[in-house]
């Protein structure tokens, strides 16, 4: 498949402008003729769903929470990041751009990262019109904080919970157009397949949680914003019910997957405890701003850190990246963390662990500053651990966090299938390798607010749209399609349980296709993977039935996609013979233990095709151009 990403010609600078110029318009009278469908209502779409809603089109969103409010957007904590220069410290909308081009190692579009840059300063502006709290200087402009990957103060934050902050904003945007009727909200509902009528995405098949109603939802366009899918690895820092489902099942309906082992390691988390656990809980990267990283120099060493004196402590960033320190970007800092760790210089009764050390913040600034800006962080963290973060200090590793890697689209965010539109955390992203840190929102409500508009209006414009009905053969093949992998997986009556698959799943997947892959280790794991999946196939147990609620019947499916979407990103990461941002294999390294990219054979976007359940995926490759930050080592030294 020949892939064209509709980037337009030109300046960079001017090519969103000339897009949205040269996309059709549709009639306001018009737009109330035409029906969307958004699944997700996160930042993302919720965002769009507003928009496309207040201009008139008939929305309905749907989310498996109860409400939108639950979306995990709200786990955000840091911040979000804007070229707006409050501080004069030297940001730009090209330092944005060029930050964020080499914080993916330069895997990703550089148009769509340059679109995101411009798009920055109307996101705060819009943040802010409608009343989100974003800390704020004395004089009362908004202040700034550092994330790493940068150099200057761009992150908006709203102490350590931005996320909520900003999914309140669009949330209220949202129940507005519910209000106004634009928008019809479905909770507590789940998207389980795509209906694809000639070639083109009309509509979804989804199931209520509560009754387990199967219902068929038709539209002229689909928005998948449904994030991202690090729970494959059973723990990570998502929330327990962020999953892949709608993202698979529209793969395997003809989206193509980019990227997939393009994962992101948060190296800002509070270590595993025990086996007992099923997620593991962030600490925000804004962290790094005031706190110091260190381990003891003497490996073992089992003293408690007021024991041990400064000159006994590596602070290891600061000493191997003096330009940037404890704000290099998250996969330098996590891969550090881990070869500390390995080498036995770890902290904790495990020793997978590093200090985040506030002491000489706090001696500086005063505790009621520290306060201030983290007090929610370090009261969650004390709940947590029953450890005073104010007088110890927090113990840190690194955990999966986010995905770069999703369904590919094009400049207009329209994936391989015409119509299917894909937002936010759920498409292949502007993050290439590796996102920075306040990357995340700041994609999402560009993707929503600014983005989803245009480019859904310019495709329903463009097209003729006939009348379908559940009495549509393709429709009533998608329904029955669901309804036989409900009843395959209630039938099985194994013996184990849906979970403990899920586990030793996740465990494959970060032994063999986590921090670190060697081309050994994603060869068993794809054999393991395989034996695992057949055997989840005549062992699971489904207790109860789909006729009402049903929470392992939910987890089941998504199990089920889970263990396809592994094998899926352990082909890539074997495929990809090179290291690149959070796609570290150990066989491609500088002599300095740093990403080794291979341009001259990888400087593309892998994009999957699914070509049936035992047929090997087809590779389709987007190649990369950089015209404006040539691609060179990364250094932040």
């Amino acid at each position: 498949m020949t892939l064209d990403a509709k980037i337009p010609s030109g300046p960079i600078e001017q090519a969103w402008a000339k897009a949205c110029f040269d996309m059709k318009l549709v009639n306001p009278a018009n737009k109330r003729k035409h029906s969307v469908i958004v699944v997700g209502s996160g930042l993302a779409g919720g965002s769009a769903a507003a928009s496309l809603g207040e201009l008139g089109y008939n929305v309905k969103c749907f989310c498996f929470q109860d409400s939108p409010r639950r979306a995990h957007s709200i786990a955000a904590q840091g911040g979000i990041n804007a070229a707006k220069n409050y501080p004069n410290d030297g940001e730009s909308v090209f330092r944005l751009f060029y930050d964020t081009v080499k914080g993916g190692d330069f895997r990703a579009r550089e148009a769509n990262i340059y679109r995101l840059a411009q798009n920055s300063g109307a996101i705060i502006d819009q943040c802010v019109a409608q009343g989100v709290p974003f800390a704020r200087e004395y004089g009362g402009s908004l202040t700034n904080r550092s994330f790493g990957g940068a150099q200057v103060s761009r992150t908006f934050y709203a102490r350590g919970q931005t996320g909520q902050q900003l999914l309140l904003g669009a949330y209220q945007a949202l129940e507005r157009q519910i209000h106004a009727g634009t928008v019809k909200m479905i909770a507590r509902t789940e998207m389980l397949d795509l209906i694809v009528i000639d070639g083109k995405a009309r509509g979804i098949v989804a199931r209520n949680l509560i009754t387990g109603k199967l219902s068929v939802h038709i539209a002229d366009a689909v928005l998948l914003a449904s994030g991202g899918y690090g729970n494959v690895y059973y723990l990570s820092t998502n929330a327990k019910g962020s999953n892949v489902t709608a993202n698979w099942r529209a793969y395997k309906r003809g989206a193509l997957f980019a990227n997939p082992c393009f994962t992101q390691i948060h190296p800002t988390c509070i270590p595993v405890s025990g086996e007992y656990q099923s997620k593991l809980t962030l600490m925000s990267e804004s962290l790094r701003n005031d706190g110091r990283i260190w381990v003891p120099k003497k490996k073992g060493d089992t003293r408690s850190p007021d024991q041990i004196p400064e000159e006994e402590r590596d602070y290891y960033l600061e000493r191997r990246y003096p330009s940037f320190g404890n704000l290099v970007p998250r996969d330098v800092a996590s891969r550090n963390a881990k070869a500390m760790c390995d080498a036995g210089y770890g902290v904790g009764k495990s020793g997978l662990g590093v200090y985040l050390d506030f002491s000489e913040s706090i001696k500086r600034l005063g505790e009621k500053t520290v306060r201030e800006r983290y007090g929610n962080l370090f009261d969650m963290y004390q709940r947590i651990t029953d450890e005073n973060p104010y007088k110890v200090p927090m113990r840190i590793y690194p955990a999966i966090h986010y995905t770069m890697g999703g369904l590919w689209v094009d400049y207009q965010l329209q994936s391989t299938i015409p119509g299917l539109f894909v937002l936010g955390e759920a498409n292949f992203s502007d993050h290439g390798a590796n996102r920075l840190g306040a990357s995340a929102l700041m994609q999402g409500l560009s993707d929503g607010y600014f983005i989803a508009p245009y480019t859904v209006s310019n495709y329903i414009a463009t097209n003729k749209f006939e009348k379908v009905d559940e009495s549509h053969d393709e429709v009533k093949s998608a329904v029955s399609a669901v309804e036989q992998k409900i009843a395959k997986l209630l039938s099985i009556k194994g013996t184990r349980t849906v979970d403990s698959f899920h586990r030793e799943l996740g465990k494959i997947m970060w032994e063999h296709c986590g921090m670190a892959r060697t081309a050994e280790g994603l060869k068993e794991a794809i054999g393991m993977i395989r034996a695992l999946r057949e055997q989840y196939w005549k062992d699971v147990t489904v207790p109860g039935s789909g006729d009402d609620l049903n929470e392992s019947l939910e987890k089941a499916g998504r199990v089920a996609d889970y263990f396809e979407l592994a094998e899926l990103m352990c082909i890539d990461a074997l495929d990809r013979n090179e290291s690149c941002g959070g796609h570290f294999r150990e066989e491609y390294q500088t002599s300095e233990g740093e990403a080794q990219r291979d341009d001259e054979h990888f400087s593309y976007v892998a994009a999957w095709g699914y070509r049936g359940d035992d047929a090997a995926p087809e590779l389709n490759k987007e190649p990369l151009e950089f015209h404006y930050v040539h691609p060179s080592q990364r250094s932040y030294k």
